[in-house]
């Protein structure tokens, strides 16, 4: 008996040895997922970090050369309202001219159509 005994306790042992073993397997499992998860934050972090510096680059890039553009439109905007009151201040006598003109000497004509009835 006390050989069965040794044997029931030895896999008593045994079994308690495999628990505590698969105990600390799980806490290593769970160590590691939380290791691999940091890492994993970091590098998203850093790959963040890295993407949106790229993109400010080329977003600064691309509003610096908007705003040359702008500036250049603002220049000719401003070169072609010159130009207009230039025109406008050159010509205007002379129009108003033919205007008065026109509306104070009128010549009274019988219209081609007209018909005289008689």
């Amino acid at each position: 008996m006390t050989s069965q005994s040794q044997g029931i306790h030895q896999l008593l042992q045994a079994e308690k040895r495999a628990k505590d073993k698969l105990e600390e397997a799980k806490k290593r499992k769970v160590k590691r997922i939380k290791q691999a998860k940091d890492e994993a934050m970091v590098e998203i972090d850093q790959y963040r970090m890295q993407r949106d510096k790229e993109f400010r680059m080329k977003q600064s890039k691309i509003m610096g050369s908007q705003s040359n553009l702008s500036e250049e439109i603002e220049e000719q905007t401003l070169e072609k309202i010159k130009e207009l009151h230039g025109s406008y201040n050159k010509y205007m006598e002379s129009v108003l001219t033919q205007v008065l003109n026109m509306v104070c000497d009128v010549k009274p004509e019988i219209h081609m159509n007209y018909r005289a009835t008689n």
